[in-house]
């Protein structure tokens, strides 16, 4: 009897045209990581009295569709979950292709997530998914992931794929080694770490229902955090802190002029750290940053803006 491995696990994806409702036509492979979505029903203990010591059978309680998802940040793939984080791009040129996603939009597009393993053979199939958070690390070597937290209405499972004959792109992964950070135009020195998350804020809508699912998800205040790891050696990062002043940060991973994700932040607040000396080794500060609107809050203008260029024509 073949038994399921991650070896063997299949990831496949596509928006849905309605929420919660499975799409027709083929799905996209989607290179992973680790998966942990799916859905849970717990049990709770019964608390009926009088019929002795022994219990009385559980009840089962709210069924919960959510999970995370850990992806290689890839020069194709990443689009699709961008896609999903903050609506679809704006997308120009020829090939080269530049896909520019921006924060703020009403609403977003919801996904149709298949997990397969054909060893066994199941499919379990979630659908009415939200992107809620997507997360990300530079560092000076290793491998450049990001980890995706996502909402979901509900889960089937079949014996048979529901995803068609999917699609497959080319795998091109960045990695770190192609990593910069930049503040205000200008390369920032010394930076040891870095970690960016930008998070939808995502209210689960849970009404009366006799299926146990969520009605879908309302949009909360956007919010992208993160922090910089330093290398004390100069006051270009603390002078900022302590003016209190906005900055601009650009994130980025860039393999040449046509193939890049950067991800822009115009408006950047810096704390004041405490520079701690714990031994004879370099001294580091960390910075743990917030973003927020330019221009005092005022509408319009981005407050995160993510440019992929590539060769795909359209997200």
């Amino acid at each position: 009897m073949a038994r399921a491995t991650g070896a063997h696990a299949q990831l496949l994806g596509a928006f849905e045209a309605a929420y919660g409702t499975a799409p027709g036509g083929n799905f996209h492979t989607l290179p992973f990581v680790s998966c942990d979505i799916g859905s849970q029903q717990p049990l709770e203990a019964s608390d009926v009295l009088g019929l002795g010591r022994d219990p009385a059978p559980p009840s089962r309680d709210v069924i919960t569709a959510e999970g995370q998802i850990t992806v290689p940040v890839d020069l194709r793939s990443i689009g699709f979950w961008l896609k999903g984080l903050f609506g679809p791009p704006v997308t120009t040129g020829t090939g080269p292709y530049s896909h520019v996603y921006t924060s703020g939009a009403n609403t977003l597009p919801s996904l149709a997530l298949e997990v397969g393993h054909p060893q066994v053979p199941r499919y379990f199939l979630n659908l009415g998914c939200l992107v809620n958070s997507l997360n990300l690390g530079w560092a000076p070597s290793g491998k450049a992931n990001a980890t995706l937290a996502l909402i979901a209405q509900g889960e089937t499972d079949a014996d048979t794929s529901s995803g068609g004959t999917p699609t497959t792109q080319g795998l091109q992964r960045f990695h770190q080694f192609q990593g910069r950070i930049r503040k205000d135009g200008a390369a920032l020195a010394n930076i040891t770490a870095a970690e960016l998350t930008y998070a939808n804020n995502l209210d689960p809508v849970r009404v009366i229902r006799d299926d146990g699912k969520i009605e879908g998800a309302d949009l909360g205040v956007a919010s992208c955090t993160g922090n910089l790891a330093a290398r004390f050696a100069d006051m270009v990062l603390l002078d900022a802190a302590t003016d209190g002043t906005a900055t601009a940060l650009e994130f980025a991973w860039v393999i040449d002029a046509d193939r890049s994700l950067t991800i822009a932040l115009p408006s950047v607040y810096l704390p004041k750290p405490r520079i701690p000396i714990s031994g004879p080794a370099g001294i580091e500060a960390r910075f743990d940053w917030q973003a927020a609107k330019p221009d005092g809050g005022a509408p319009g203008g981005a407050f995160v803006t993510v440019t992929l260029k590539n060769d795909i024509a359209s997200y």
